[in-house]
């Protein structure tokens, strides 16, 4: 049974989750790199607002080096750092972890199979997430949608497995949880969801709706998203639904078919569902190094490997690189992925 969680990596998403989990009662420790939002939740507490309600909850916070004070292992350690700190976190993880304890891949990207290569497949579960959370001060994290499904959990192979229906039991307290039998299916969709809007954000700096409703930045997502489409189902994964829609209408739009209706779906579900800032326009706002190479780059990677153009892919992934580490947004920086479309 998972009593005892552990969250490595207390930002938006481990914090909304962490927090909610914390608040239905649960026995949760919150382990964070960041020295001033760990000292805020253990002073004051952590505060949580926007669509999960507003909260202040009292919580086990420690500084990623106090975790060597952990005596009682954990039954399950949710990994929510970054995808370019996957490999050290899972190890660290598996020292405080039961022997049938678990680690479980709470990230965007594809991260599964990095994490089972260090802890093994018996001792990972797969959580897509599919809610979206902001952080811009210590202690604070903030719910940003208001989708009806919060997160779906998986096992590599497909099986239901009574850890997997444990878990999404327990994740119903942050918001409701399905148990999928098509894990890195759900994972392309996600990424395909991320590469559309994640790095759209970082270099213009408008939100996950803006992105979503200004006609020119969303018609080079619709594109960026078809290309993670077409590469998932080279390398043998078919992408679940994005925002609703099936996948194929993506693939069609990026080919010169339905690309203006296509569009106009788009934004009206992005009205409606509203938003905050992806992850990594919060990352450029820090001045932190994105995830781009995890995200857009890893399309990029694959589609070589299968003999799939990215082109869409390959000019935002370059433009970030160019830009390096500390860049600010502006939507001069998106102009020459807008010069590609066709016209």
């Amino acid at each position: 049974m998972i009593k005892r969680i552990g969250i490595m990596g207390a930002g938006a998403i481990g914090c909304v989750v962490g927090g909610m989990l914390a608040k239905a009662g649960r026995d949760v420790t919150f382990i964070d790199q960041w020295p001033d939002h760990v000292e805020a939740m253990k002073k004051v507490g952590l505060r949580l607002s926007g669509t999960c309600g507003e909260h202040l909850v009292p919580v086990k916070a420690l500084h990623i080096h106090e975790l060597q004070s952990v005596t009682e292992p954990f039954d399950a350690v949710f990994l929510s750092v970054k995808s370019y700190d996957t490999q050290w976190a899972t190890a660290l993880a598996l020292n405080y972890l039961t022997p049938e304890g678990i680690v479980v891949d709470f990230q965007n990207g594809l991260n599964d199979e990095r994490v089972a290569a260090v802890a093994g497949k018996q001792r990972t579960l797969g959580c897509v997430i599919t809610i979206g959370a902001g952080m811009y001060e210590p202690g604070h994290a903030i719910r940003t949608d208001t989708g009806a499904i919060g997160f779906k959990i998986g096992e590599h192979d497909g099986r239901v497995t009574d850890r997997a229906r444990e878990l999404a039991e327990l994740m119903n307290a942050v918001a409701p949880t399905q148990v999928t039998t098509n894990l890195f299916g759900e994972r392309w969709s996600k990424l395909a969801i991320n590469c559309m809007a994640n790095p759209l954000a970082g270099l213009t700096g408008l939100g996950s709706a803006e992105v979503r409703i200004d006609p020119k930045v969303s018609a080079v997502g619709i594109h960026l998203g078809a290309e993670v489409i077409m590469v998932g189902r080279a390398v043998g994964h078919e992408a679940e639904p994005i925002y609703g829609i099936e996948a194929q209408r993506f693939v069609d739009a990026y080919q010169g078919r339905g690309l203006r209706e296509l569009l106009a779906e788009v934004a009206d579900i992005a009205r409606k569902r509203g938003g905050g800032r992806p992850s990594l326009l919060q990352d450029v706002i820090r001045g932190r190094r994105t995830e781009i190479e995890f995200l857009n780059g890893a399309v990029c990677e694959h589609g070589k490997q299968v003999g799939i153009k990215t082109p869409y892919n390959d000019a935002v992934v370059t433009i970030v690189r160019g830009l390096g580490v500390g860049f600010k947004a502006d939507p001069k920086h998106l102009a020459p992925v807008i010069a590609m479309l066709p016209a």
